[in-house]
Parts: C-alpha cells; sequence; structure tokens
C-alpha cells in the first residue's frame, strides 16, 4: 500500500491519543436523521441558492437569496428528492423517485418510478413533466440537458410513450393509454407550460442516452444492445455515423454528457494506462479515438458550466478529493479559497462560470459536513447550512485509514472510526461492509459508524477486492470471490487491527446492508468462530434465489445477469457452486444472533431474502429478530424508519457485544 495509505493507519492514532473533553454523546436518532441539507445547488446567476431542506418529518425544497432570506419554498410530499438542477436563474427541476406497485401478482411487483418537477421560483408556477400528456407516461427516464431556442428554454427528458387505451401502467395518476413496449423516447418539454415533443426515438433492442447541447442539439447518441453487450456512441442522433464502440458485457460504460467544447461529448470507460475507467472526449467525428481528460484519476464529480452544460472539471473519487479544473486560471482561484480552510477537506459543489462565487463543502476532524458559499469579488465565506447541525465537533470520532494484506498478499485498505476521547486499545469492533459490491468507503463522516463510535465502539469499513475506486485490475479481482476471497478480505483486516492491538477480537459484530448484509450473513455461516452478532439491513440470505429473481426483473440475456455472474463466480443461475456461499443454505452452522431489517418497499433486494432466511433460522432454532419497516426503501430514504433501523442495530449490537465488557 502506498505510503498515504500508511500514514492514514498513523494519523488515526494520533488523533485518537488527543481525544476530547467529551461531552454526553448525542441521541443515537441524531446521526439516523436524514442530513438537514442536501442537493446544495447555486443559480448560473450566483445571485440564489437551492437545496432539500428536512425541517421535522417534511423534506421541502428551498431557494434563499445568496447571503439574504428564504424565498421559496415547497414540500415534496411522499415523494423522496434525488436530484435538482437550474435550467436557468429563474426555473429549476427537482427530480424525485416514489415505489410503485405495478402487479402484485408478478414475482416483480414493486419498481422505484422517478419523475421530475419544473419550478418557477419568481411566480411559484409548478409544471410536472409529462404531468398534462396523456400517451406519455407520467415519470421520466433520464434527464439530458436543457437548451435556450429563440429566448426560450426547453428540458430534454426520457420518457416511455404510450399507446392504445386503456389505464396507464403507473399509480403517480391517470394515463389514458397503456404501455406496449419498455423503450423511451427523448422529449423536448417547454419549462414554461409542460408541452412536450418527441425530438428522437429510442428502439426496444437497444437501450439509448443522448447528449443535447445547450442550442438543443443532440450531440450524441449512445445505444447498448443488452443481448450481446455491445455499446456503440454515434454522431448526432441514433442514425449518425459510428465513432466508437466496444464490448461492454455488464454495461460499465456511461455516457456522461456533454465535453469541453460544443459537439464533444465525454464518455466513462476503460481507457486509463492501466486499463482503468476515464472520462474519454469525443469530439462526434466518425472515427475519433478519443482523448483521456484526468489522466489517472478518478473523477467522482463531473463540474460543468452553469449555463451551457460544457464539462470544466471534476472531483477525484479518493479519500483527499481533488478538485481539478482545465482553466488554469479558475484551478489558482479555487485554490486560494479552498486554503482558507484549513485542516479540512474542501470540494467544489456549485458555482458560476467564472468561479466569483461557489458553494463547497468541508469535512475535517469534527466536521460532519459543512456546506459554505465563497463570494471571490466581497473576499467573504459564508456557512450556509449544515449536514448533521446537533453534532457538534467533539461527538465525532476520529477517522482515518487502515492498511493491510489479505491471505494472498493482496494489498488493500479500510477505513477506522475511533470513539470520541477513547485510547484506542483493545476496543469492542463493529465491522461494517459497504454494499454494491462495486462501491467503496470513504475517510469522512458516516453516520452509521459515527453512531457506532459515539457508543465506544471502533468501526472498521474494509474495501475489499472487487471495490471501486483502486483502480480496474483492482476491481476485477473481485470476480468470481463473492463469499470467498471478498469475504475473507474482510476478516483479514479485523484479523490486522487486533495485531495492532486496537481492538479485542473476542469483541466483535458485524453489520452491513445490501451487499454488505451478504456480509454480515456470511461472516457468521460462511465463516464462523468470528463475530459475536450480525446485522443485516436488506441483505441478500441466498445467492441463487437472487439471481433467479434477478432474472425475471432484467431478463436472463442482460446486463445485470452477466454483472452478478461475473461477481458471484456463478456460469448460470442455477449453479450448483452458489450452494457453499449461501447463508440460508448454511443455516445450520450459524454461531451467532441475527438481526435483520428490511424495507417494505424494497426494489432491489427482494423481502423474500430477509423472510425466508429468518424462517429458517427459526426452524433451526437459532436466533433471529426481524425489523420491518413499512414505507421504506433499499436505500433507507426516510427519516423516521432510518432512524427506527438505526436505533435497533445499535441496540442489538450493545446487547450482544457490550462496550465495557471484558474477555480474557
Amino acid at each position: 500500500m502506498n505510503s498515504a495509505a500508511a500514514s492514514g493507519t498513523c494519523a488515526v492514532f494520533v488523533l485518537s491519543a488527543l481525544g476530547f473533553q467529551a461531552r454526553a454523546a448525542p441521541p443515537v436518532a441524531d446521526f439516523g436523521q436524514l442530513p438537514a441539507v442536501e442537493n446544495v445547488e447555486l443559480s448560473p446567476s450566483g445571485d440564489r441558492i437551492a437545496y432539500i431542506a428536512v425541517e421535522g418529518a417534511e423534506r421541502k425544497l428551498v431557494v434563499k437569496q445568496a447571503g439574504g432570506p428564504q424565498l421559496f419554498a415547497i414540500g415534496t410530499g411522499v415523494t423522496k428528492p434525488r436530484a435538482i438542477d437550474w435550467l436557468n436563474n429563474d426555473t429549476l427541476v427537482i427530480e424525485t423517485s416514489n415505489t410503485v406497485m405495478l402487479n402484485a401478482a408478478a414475482s416483480v411487483s414493486q419498481h422505484e418510478f422517478f419523475q421530475s418537477t419544473i419550478i418557477d421560483v419568481k411566480t411559484s408556477k409548478v409544471v410536472r413533466v409529462f404531468g398534462g400528456q396523456a400517451l406519455i407516461l407520467h415519470a421520466t427516464f433520464g434527464y439530458f440537458g436543457h437548451a435556450v431556442e429563440h429566448g426560450h428554454t426547453w428540458a430534454y427528458f426520457g420518457g416511455l410513450t404510450l399507446t392504445g387505451s386503456g389505464e396507464g401502467t403507473v399509480d403517480f395518476d391517470h394515463n389514458a393509454g397503456s404501455a406496449t413496449h419498455s423503450h423511451t423516447d427523448l422529449y423536448k418539454v417547454d419549462v414554461d407550460t409542460g408541452h412536450s415533443e418527441m425530438v428522437s426515438g429510442g428502439t426496444e433492442r437497444l437501450g439509448t442516452q443522448w447528449v443535447v447541447d445547450a442550442a438543443g442539439v443532440i450531440a450524441a447518441t449512445a445505444q447498448y444492445d443488452q443481448s450481446n453487450g455491445r455499446w456503440r456512441l454515434r454522431a448526432g442522433g441514433p442514425g449518425g455515423g459510428l465513432v466508437t464502440e466496444a464490448d461492454d458485457p455488464a454495461g460499465d460504460i456511461g455516457l456522461e454528457g456533454q465535453g469541453r467544447t460544443p459537439g464533444s461529448v465525454v464518455v466513462n470507460r476503460p481507457g486509463g494506462r492501466n486499463g482503468d475507467f476515464s472520462l474519454i472526449e469525443y469530439r462526434g467525428r466518425v472515427g475519433d479515438p478519443g482523448a483521456p481528460l484526468f489522466g489517472d484519476a478518478d473523477i467522482a464529480v463531473e463540474l460543468r458550466d452553469p449555463t451551457t452544460g460544457l464539462l470544466i472539471g471534476g472531483v477525484t473519487n479518493s479519500d483527499e478529493p481533488q478538485t481539478i479544473l482545465f482553466d488554469a486560471a479558475l484551478q489558482a482561484k479555487f485554490d486560494k479559497a479552498a486554503r482558507a480552510f484549513k485542516g479540512e477537506k474542501v470540494a467544489l459543489v456549485s458555482a458560476t462560470a467564472d468561479l466569483d462565487r461557489m458553494i463547497v463543502k468541508t469535512e475535517g476532524p469534527g466536521d460532519s459536513g459543512t456546506y459554505f458559499l465563497i463570494d471571490i469579488p466581497a473576499r467573504r465565506a459564508e456557512a450556509v447550512a449544515w449536514a448533521y447541525p446537533t453534532i457538534l465537533q467533539d461527538a465525532v470520532g476520529p477517522i482515518g485509514v487502515v492498511a493491510y494484506k489479505a491471505a494472498d498478499g493482496l494489498e488493500m485498505q479500510g477505513v477506522l472510526t475511533l470513539p470520541p476521547g477513547r485510547e484506542a486499545k483493545r476496543l469492542p469492533l463493529v465491522v461494517m461492509s459497504h454494499g454494491g459490491p462495486e462501491a467503496r468507503d470513504y475517510v469522512r463522516f458516516d453516520w452509521w459508524a459515527q453512531a457506532f463510535a459515539s457508543r465506544g465502539y471502533a468501526v472498521f469499513q474494509p474495501n475489499f477486492r472487487g471495490s471501486n475506486g483502486f483502480g480496474k485490475a483492482f476491481r476485477d479481482a473481485g470476480f468470481g470471490e463473492w463469499g470467498r476471497k471478498m469475504q475473507t478480505d474482510v476478516s483479514d483486516g479485523v484479523v490486522e487491527l487486533a495485531r495492532q492491538g486496537v481492538i479485542d477480537p473476542k469483541r466483535v459484530c458485524i453489520v452491513g446492508a445490501s451487499y454488505g448484509g451478504y456480509v454480515a450473513l456470511a461472516g457468521v455461516t460462511v465463516q464462523q468462530g468470528l463475530y459475536r452478532c450480525a446485522v443485516s439491513v436488506g441483505g441478500i440470505s441466498d445467492p441463487a434465489s437472487m439471481l433467479i429473481w434477478e432474472s425475471e426483473n432484467a431478463g436472463q440475456r442482460s446486463a445485470t445477469m452477466r454483472y452478478w455472474h461475473r461477481y458471484m463466480g456463478a456460469a448460470k443461475s442455477g449453479d450448483a457452486t452458489l450452494n457453499a456461499i449461501s447463508p440460508r443454505g448454511l443455516v445450520d452452522r450459524i454461531d451467532a444472533p441475527v438481526l435483520l431489517v428490511f424495507g417494505k418497499d424494497d426494489t432491489v433486494v427482494p423481502n423474500q431474502q430477509s423472510t425466508s432466511f429468518a424462517d429458517a433460522l427459526r426452524h433451526a432454532g437459532k436466533a433471529v429478530e426481524v425489523l420491518q419497516l413499512p414505507g421504506e426503501d433499499h436505500w433507507l430514504s426516510n427519516g423516521a424508519t432510518r432512524v427506527q433501523m438505526l436505533e435497533a442495530s445499535v441496540a442489538f449490537v450493545e446487547k450482544n457485544n457490550p462496550r465495557d465488557a471484558t474477555t480474557k
């Protein structure tokens, strides 16, 4: 592991030795509350700030004058806000989602559908995209940019065109038509009236994405053939000349948007020196070879000109996020502003085209996330919002990196959060594995980890092989290792923490959500003798039945199935090798009590993965507790049920692995 990772380990123990004059820890519920603010966006002029605010049990879209009073607020109701974008200085679009029951008799009956709403903040006029259209499903399938034509603003969305007659297929509201296909088309929507016009058609065989420039011209179209995994980029519309193509079995390649100049587009695909994923810019010409934009840097957030939509830079996917801007003058302006926040990690969130005004988010020792408005001409920085305003500095546990080697010698790292004010010596441990599995954890404030740390536990979040952010080779090393080396990578990290004397290896519980929930269940079935308890939130208990469910949902010949097969190491959905990594199939071997939590509206991992495992545990006479969260989805999007999950998981760990218990 590199020296930066190693120094991160040292930093953990320096911080823990300093400690704090700690007050009583905040209630567990304070960590589980939804962030007080999310999706903070500055208007193109820099005069207004829009964000999602949580007020009690309600979420609102709020617009305020930069440095001034609130101008506008509207509740989002039962829908869940996902993103907001300014279309011009007076108009923005908010994307929300809702869990919809399509057909109770079907094997896959629930789906998460998205809607987009256009709001004029001056007049408070609200236009729901496709809401007035009888023959377009009242849901949106992607936002592809906005344009000004003859002084008028249009926004571009994917829509599902309906045909025939009868009831619509989604209960957002009434539709006059019926869906006889599953592909989407590209529509332009008048931001003032909601009137929509189809501008490009999709096809049933090919999944389609578009890039629309600031003049309303389709710059490029990406087409993906689910049946054979072939991806193609075409100049202009779907019938345009072939720019480039590639085999993409699992649907990894993505068309991201405009490039740095009009007519160019950016694609996220393997293209770095080591074959790593990179942002590649294509100039929209047939056969264009493309050019990497950020060298070997892995970009997590793309930064765009708020008026033109052109790419101006990005923020790296790393523990120490770096903001990279193509224009040297803009880079110098940002760097100077960032230096004012000494000891903090500073990431650019939103800005005017000239960066004279910008929103940045800071995180660091004792900082659970703060948004600042920086006004360069006025030489002023103002805190505008706090993600967790009730969690103050002395309640935030120190965070650092632990570098270690897996049993086969592969170098990796994990994130370690320590309890505030306690010595990093023989602590009880909570292992918390991320979902995905193609995801990663960072040296940043994590509400679930910090909740456990506030109760006196060290929390270890391993970035096992198969995680992203560490290069393609590391990601690919996870293929076929689901429940195998991906599992032992986790426990190898625990061994390293015990070797360093940081934790007591006899006082360890394991928790996780989604794939992390599988890791927790496998930790007490596929593995034994390691953990005193396990908590699975929306986790997978039986890979074989999960694959059957996925095939019914996505189709056997789909990118989704190819993705799961390569991670699980399964040649087909009924592959007998999956029996060896199935917690449900190995239920008789379980050696610790289990808490199963799941959202009733989970559309990613079916409830049966938890309920059938609970039944199997009871039949085997094993200890199990079950918590069903009504109205909750896979992502714990609702505040009340997120708190309920957190309080239950902390209480379960405290009961089965007391903080101050001693072992010999």
